[in-house]
C-alpha cells in the first residue's frame, strides 16, 4: 500500500492513490459499488482595523464523502475530515453499516456522465502571498478609502482574502475527475457620518484567480462614490414606483428564488415550479436566465459537480419561458433527462446554480424603450443592494419584503433613500418587466444588465 497516505493529517488528493486504496478495501469488505467526492482548501485571510491588523486567519479544510451499495442496493453514506488510509477505511466500515438503513426504493446510482470528457478550462494556480504582505495591502486600500471623503471615519468590515481549493470525484466504475484552483479575493465596506445626520454606510467586492489581476482600486472607488452619494438622504413616500434594478440587486433576487429551476425542490415541493411547469411562460417575453458555470468570468469555476457530472450551460429561461431544469443524477432520472453538472454529494443529494447569466432576447422588444439608466427623466427608486434575503423570502410561496440600500431618482438627480423596504411576488415581478438593458456587468454572483419594473410597493421608513 501507497506510504504516502499514511501519515496523519496529511492531504491525499491523488486520485490514483485513493482509487487504489478504496479498491483494497472494498475488496476486504466484498463491496462491489462505491463512490467517493474529496475536497481540499488552503485560505488565508486578514482583516485590519484603523491601520493595525486586526484579524487574521488560516486554515486548511479537507473532507471526504463515501458512498457504498450493499448487495440489496442500499446506500450508506459517511463523511470524514480525516484522510489518513486509517480514516478512510473506517469511512467505509461506517458507510457499509449505514447501508443497512438505506432505502432500496430511492436508491442513487452514477451518474451517467461521470466518465464522459471534461470541458478544459484554464485554472492555472497561484503562489500565495505572505501574512505581512496582505496585510499591507489592505492597509493601503482601507486608508486610500478613508482619504477619499472627509466624512468617510472608518471601513468597520473589510477583508483581503486567498484561497487554493481541489475537488476529486471516483467511482468503483472507473470515474476518475480531479481539478484544482485559487482565488482571491477583497471586501471593503465603508461608514461615513456628517453632523446632524444618521451613519451611512457602502461596500463593494472584487474577485480574481489571483491577487495581482484582483482590481482594488475599482473597489475603492465603487464603495467611495455609493457612500458619498448616500450622505445627502431623504425618506420617501409609501406606494407603487417605476424601480429599476441593478445587475447586482437583480441577480440577489434571481439567485433567493433559484429553487424555481431547482428539480431536488420541485421534488420536494418546496418550489413555486411543479414537475409539469416546463414550457410555462414565467416572465415577459425578452427575458432570459441561464447557469453557466463554465463562463471565463466565474474565476471560481469547477469543471464537474459533486457526482462527476461535467459542468454545463444550462438555458433556464428563454424568451421568458421555463425551458430547463437544474438536476442531480436522482432528478434527472425522475424526470427523464440527463443530470446537468449542478450537484452536491451528500446524504442527501443537493441541487444548486453555480454562475447565473441574465440577458435580453435580441428578437422581443421593451414596453418602454425610452427607459435607460444613463438618459431617463422619468421619476424612479434604483435598487442598488436587497438585506436580509435569508428571512424576508418566502421562496416556496413566491413571496418577498426586503430592506435595501438605494436612490430615488428624479430628472437624473440621485437622492439617497433613508430605509426602505420593497415587497412582492417573484413572478408578477417578472411579468412586470418593462424593459431589459443591453450592456450586461459581471458582478461577483453572475452576469445581468440593469432591469425595469413597474408597480412595485415600496415602503417607505422614516
Amino acid at each position: 500500500m501507497n506510504n504516502s497516505i499514511t501519515n496523519k493529517n496529511r492531504l491525499v488528493l491523488d486520485p490514483v492513490v485513493l482509487t487504489n486504496l478504496l479498491k483494497s478495501y472494498s475488496n476486504q469488505l466484498e463491496i462491489k459499488k462505491w463512490d467517493m467526492g474529496a475536497s481540499s482548501s488552503n485560505d488565508i485571510s486578514v482583516q485590519v482595523q484603523q491601520g493595525n491588523a486586526k484579524q487574521i486567519k488560516g486554515s486548511q479544510r479537507n473532507s471526504i464523502t463515501l458512498r457504498v451499495w450493499n448487495k440489496n442496493n442500499q446506500v450508506g453514506i459517511t463523511s470524514t475530515s480525516d484522510l489518513t488510509s486509517e480514516g478512510i477505511n473506517k469511512a467505509m466500515i461506517g458507510a457499509i453499516e449505514a447501508s443497512l438503513y438505506g432505502n432500496a426504493n430511492e436508491s442513487p446510482e452514477f451518474s451517467s456522465l461521470a466518465k464522459t470528457e471534461l470541458e478544459q478550462i484554464n485554472s492555472e494556480i497561484y503562489e500565495s502571498h505572505s501574512i505581512d504582505e496582505l496585510l499591507c495591502i489592505l492597509k493601503i486600500a482601507e486608508k486610500q478609502l478613508i482619504d477619499t471623503h472627509q466624512s468617510i471615519d472608518s471601513v468597520p468590515y473589510n477583508g483581503l482574502n486567498e484561497s487554493y481549493m481541489e475537488r476529486i470525484y471516483i467511482n468503483s466504475d472507473g470515474a476518475n475527475r480531479h481539478m484544482k484552483l485559487s482565488q482571491s479575493s477583497i471586501y471593503l465596506y465603508a461608514k461615513a457620518e456628517e453632523d446632524n445626520k444618521k451613519p451611512r454606510s457602502a461596500g463593494g467586492i472584487r474577485t480574481n484567480s489571483n491577487l495581482e489581476k484582483l482590481d482594488i482600486q475599482s473597489c475603492i472607488k465603487e464603495t467611495s462614490d455609493k457612500l458619498i452619494s448616500h450622505l445627502n438622504y431623504k425618506a420617501i413616500e409609501t406606494k407603487k414606483y417605476l424601480i429599476c434594478f441593478t445587475p447586482e440587486a437583480f441577480l440577489q433576487l434571481i439567485s433567493a428564488f433559484s429553487s424555481m429551476f431547482n428539480a431536488r425542490s420541485i421534488i420536494d415541493g418546496l418550489s413555486l415550479m411543479n414537475e409539469d411547469s416546463i414550457g410555462n411562460q414565467i416572465s415577459v417575453s425578452n427575458l432570459n436566465i441561464s447557469d453557466e458555470g463554465l463562463h471565463p468570468e466565474n474565476v471560481g469555476a469547477f469543471s464537474f459537480d459533486g457526482e462527476g457530472t461535467p459542468t454545463q450551460t444550462i438555458k433556464l429561461v428563454s424568451n421568458g419561458i421555463l425551458s430547463n431544469l437544474l438536476h442531480s443524477e436522482a432528478t434527472a432520472r425522475r424526470f427523464g433527462v440527463k443530470p446537468t453538472g449542478h450537484a452536491g454529494l451528500g446524504a442527501k443529494v443537493s441541487v444548486s446554480p453555480d454562475w447565473l447569466v441574465v440577458s435580453k432576447s435580441e428578437s422581443e422588444v421593451d414596453k418602454d424603450e425610452s427607459l435607460s439608466v444613463k438618459d431617463t427623466h422619468k421619476e424612479y427608486i434604483l435598487i442598488d443592494e436587497l438585506s436580509a434575503i435569508h428571512s424576508g423570502v418566502k421562496a416556496s410561496q413566491g413571496s418577498f419584503s426586503l430592506p435595501f440600500d438605494g436612490w430615488i431618482v428624479n430628472d437624473g438627480k440621485k437622492t439617497s433613500i433613508e430605509a426602505a423596504t420593497v415587497a412582492g411576488d417573484i413572478l408578477k415581478v417578472l411579468k412586470s418587466i418593462v424593459k431589459i438593458e443591453n450592456k450586461q456587468f459581471v458582478t461577483h454572483q453572475g452576469i445581468s444588465p440593469h432591469v425595469w419594473v413597474e408597480n412595485v410597493s415600496i415602503t417607505g421608513e422614516a
